[in-house]
C-alpha cells in the first residue's frame, strides 16, 4: 500500500511509501491518508512520514498531473487539488496533534503538507521549498496564509518569488522546524508519545482555539475570490503547459507570461 498505516496504542504513524518517486502524492493516496484520519478520529497523536532517506514528500505527482491538465493541450481536470485540500483540512481539524517527521525533502505540496501539521521534526538533510514558479502553479490563498503565518510575510515572499530552497538550519530559524534529529522519525515518535502523555481536551482545545485565531485573521471572501481567479487563470496557462513540459523533458522552462 502507497499509504502504511500503522497503530502504536494511541498513536497513529501514516507513511507515505512511494520512495521510487521521493514520496511524491496523488488524488488517491491524499484520499487515502485522508480516509485514514478521518476513521481513527480518537488518536491521541498522529505522525506524518515519508519512506525512505531522501524525501518526506516531494510534492505531487507532476507525471499524473500533467496526463489530468491533458498534456500539453488544454481541457483536463486537476484531480490532485481537490483532494489535496480536503486532506489539509482533516489534518488541520484533526482534534489530536500532528506531527511532521521530515526525512528529507519536502517541496512545493510536501510542504504545503508539512505545514498543514502542528509541529515538524527534521532530519539533519531535510530541505523545504515551493518550486511553483519554476512550473507556473499557484498556491492557493488557504496554503498561502498558513505559510505566512507561520513563517512570516518576508520569508514566505522569499520561499515564494525566487522559489529557493532552505536547509534545516534555515527552515529552523524561520520556524518551519520545532525539533532536529538525526532519526526524525524515532524522534517523531517519542513526540508523539509525549503529546498523547498530555490532557487530550487541553491540547485539542489549545489546538482548536490557534485555528480559530488563524481563521479570524483570515483573507475576506472578496480577497479569495480574486485569488481563486489568480489560481484558476495559472492553471489554464500556457506557461504552466511549458513548465510540466520542462519538466518532464528535464529543461529548463521558457516561460512567456500567457
Amino acid at each position: 500500500m502507497p499509504i502504511q498505516w500503522e497503530l502504536d496504542g494511541e498513536i497513529g504513524l501514516a507513511t507515505i511509501d512511494r520512495p521510487e518517486r521521493r514520496n511524491a502524492l496523488n488524488a488517491e493516496l491524499c484520499g487515502e491518508l485522508h480516509e485514514r484520519l478521518k476513521s481513527n478520529p480518537g488518536l491521541r497523536a498522529v505522525v506524518i512520514a515519508g519512506s525512505g532517506d531522501k524525501a518526506f514528500c516531494a510534492g505531487a505527482d507532476l507525471g499524473r498531473r500533467a496526463a489530468d491538465v491533458g498534456g500539453l493541450s488544454h481541457g483536463g481536470g486537476d484531480t490532485f487539488r481537490p483532494a489535496f485540500e480536503q486532506l489539509l483540512d482533516e489534518i488541520i481539524a484533526y482534534p489530536a496533534p500532528v506531527v511532521a517527521s521530515v526525512n528529507g525533502a519536502a517541496l512545493g505540496a510536501g510542504l504545503q503538507l508539512a505545514v498543514a501539521c502542528d509541529l515538524r521534526v527534521a532530519a539533519p538533510g531535510a530541505t523545504f521549498g515551493v518550486p511553483a514558479a519554476r512550473l507556473g502553479v499557484l498556491l492557493n490563498a488557504a496554503n498561502i496564509a498558513r505559510l505566512a503565518t507561520l513563517v512570516g510575510q518576508a520569508m514566505a515572499r522569499d520561499l515564494l518569488l525566487s522559489a529557493r530552497l532552505l536547509d534545516v538550519n534555515e527552515a529552523e530559524q524561520v520556524g518551519l522546524v520545532q525539533r532536529r534529529a538525526n532519526d526524525a522519525l524515532g524522534a517523531s515518535r517519542a513526540l508523539a508519545a509525549e503529546l498523547a502523555s498530555l490532557a487530550p481536551l487541553s491540547l485539542a482545545g489549545h489546538k482548536r482555539a490557534l485555528n480559530l485565531l488563524a481563521e479570524a485573521c483570515a483573507l475576506t471572501p472578496q480577497v479569495r475570490v480574486e485569488l481563486q481567479e489568480l489560481e484558476a487563470g495559472a492553471f489554464a496557462s500556457a506557461d504552466l503547459q511549458e513548465g510540466l513540459a520542462a519538466f518532464a523533458e528535464k529543461r529548463p522552462a521558457r516561460f512567456s507570461g500567457r
